[in-house]
């Protein structure tokens, strides 16, 4: 009895969480039709759209000079961005997760930025800045430097919005392995940058491997941002995105959607990559907490 008269009722937790075979099969069915809904139909309908002229031409689709020029500048830019945010973000992450210094707040809310910044606004930022008549947009046309409506512009709008996504993987898991491992081996001689490839970086690499995977994934489909710097361009500025759209406006069906076909085939194989990352990472977690 409670301390009021009441009678106490005791449940297990297992009582507590548990749900009715019927509630958990309502459960489910919900979640799949939701998921058949809104992500298996779509990509079977641009599958289905790409190939519905057939198979050849969809290859001509693909091999047109401007989806080959639109292909090739994603990649560029991706080749472009992913090992730069790399490079920042493991910067960042060793900072913030192994040191203590003035401005550290301000530097963990200048990697949230982009996430809170519409891509159109920071697309607009840059014309702003290197524009014709851009803050610095005299000083670059002088130097004969191009960046709005090129592949500078195209890469600096992608970098942005990407930003976050390799820091924000390694910081959560640095800050939680701590620094106890750095300074034993720093202790017994070796030297900074022996400890970071010897113990930090085999520590991260899973989640290095899985912030690096995102980071591609939105540079190439990325489109608000690379819309407003690359002036589209033909052939020259237009990433896949921007081409899938231009191809669409124009009536071109077929052509738009075997673009499409293309970036959900690169999603489909990012999402598989995902997911054995995850059963690796799980696995090392696993293997850790068994020693």
């Amino acid at each position: 009895m409670s301390e009021i008269g009441l009678p106490t009722v005791l449940l297990s937790p297992r009582a507590v969480a548990s749900e009715s075979p019927g509630a958990r099969r309502l459960l489910i069915a919900v979640a799949l039709g939701f998921l058949t809904l809104f992500l298996v139909l779509p990509l079977a309908i641009v599958f289905s759209e790409a190939l519905s002229h057939g198979p050849a031409a969809y290859v001509t689709a693909l091999f047109d000079p401007d989806a080959r020029a639109a292909i090739a500048l994603t990649l560029t830019v991706a080749a472009i961005v992913v090992p730069l945010n790399a490079a920042f973000g493991i910067a960042a992450a060793w900072a913030i997760a192994k040191f203590d210094f003035v401005g550290k707040n301000l530097l963990i809310t200048l990697v949230d930025l982009p996430l809170s910044v519409s891509p159109v606004v920071a697309g607009l930022v840059f014309v702003l800045t290197f524009g014709a008549q851009g803050l610095l947009g005299p000083w670059t046309a002088a130097h004969g430097l191009h960046v709005i409506f090129a592949l500078p512009g195209v890469a600096l709008a992608t970098l942005f919005v990407t930003f976050p996504f390799v820091a924000r993987e390694l910081i959560p898991l640095m800050q939680q392995l701590g620094s106890a491992e750095e300074e034993v081996a720093l202790t017994l001689g070796a030297s900074g940058w022996k400890t970071f490839l010897t113990v930090t970086l085999p520590n991260v690499k899973w989640a290095l491997l899985y912030g690096v995977l995102l980071c591609d994934a939105r540079a190439m489909g990325e489109f608000g941002a690379v819309s407003v710097v690359s002036g589209h361009i033909r052939g020259l500025t237009n990433t896949i995105p921007l081409q899938v759209e231009i191809l669409y406006n124009e009536y071109d069906v077929a052509g738009a959607f075997a673009l499409a076909s293309l970036l959900a085939f690169l999603a489909l194989v990012t999402l598989g990559f995902k997911s054995w990352l995850e059963w690796r990472s799980d696995r090392g977690i696993a293997r850790q907490a068994a020693r």
